[in-house]
């Protein structure tokens, strides 16, 4: 999709900085970080959000939360988070799967 901006981080199109990539799911760090790790996962395949998510492509999903516990695990994180938004009332902003993985600092709840 050429309106989307991670399509267009996948395809090399936009700037990121890659924490991680395979053949299902690219990660890279978050331009605006909400704590001193905060990287996103998205999957290759464009999937609009986690509603959208079907028998036929969720071994993508799950693929991005192998790649999750393989970056975690690299960098010695024992406790962090794992946030999708979905919809606009949760504040989704980019309507392309993604996870936001956060770590380094105490967590609230509920979130703000």
């Amino acid at each position: 999709m050429s309106d989307c901006l991670f399509c267009n981080i996948i395809a090399g199109d936009v700037p990121s900085t890659k924490v991680y990539e395979d053949e299902y799911c690219y990660a890279f760090n978050d331009i605006d970080p909400q704590a001193p790790t905060h990287f996103l996962v998205i999957p290759k395949q464009h999937i609009k959000s986690v509603a959208a998510v079907t028998p036929e492509n969720s071994v993508v999903v799950a693929k991005c939360f192998e790649a999750i516990a393989k970056i975690a695990k690299e960098r010695g994180m024992d406790s962090f988070r794992v946030v999708s938004n979905i919809g606009e009332q949760a504040q989704q902003s980019v309507f392309h799967l993604h996870f936001h993985v956060l770590s380094g600092r105490d967590m609230t709840w509920p979130p703000g």
